[in-house]
């Protein structure tokens, strides 16, 4: 079991720990919302919590509570740019299906 940042979305993470000057890392989950059921969550971490999942990948600690690791196991992160627009972008495998504005997914 896993979740992955790309070297870009490490890089862009590493950038705003570091900007807010404290933090062990990203946490990533999930939440019931959407037109599609479930909906992504992403905040920076001062502290782990005793049931985090905590991965490493390109030097930034990710941290996933196992309730939302079994709808996001496998899953990388990354954040890429296109057009005007910029952001961070699930890539999930267990994604059945994506609302059409992208913000939420069925497994």
């Amino acid at each position: 079991m896993a979740v992955t940042l790309t070297t870009v979305a490490a890089a862009r993470v590493q950038k705003f720990l570091d900007s807010r000057g404290k933090g062990i890392g990203l946490r990533l989950g999930v939440k019931t919302s959407g037109c599609s059921g479930m909906a992504y969550t992403l905040e920076f971490v001062d502290e782990a919590a005793p049931e985090d999942m905590i991965f490493e990948s390109n030097g930034v600690k990710v941290l996933v509570d196992p309730t939302s690791l079994v709808y996001m196991d496998g899953t990388e992160l990354d954040y890429a740019k296109e057009g005007l627009n910029e952001g961070f972008k699930f890539n999930n495998p267990n994604a059945t299906a994506n609302c059409g504005c992208g913000e939420s997914f069925t497994v």
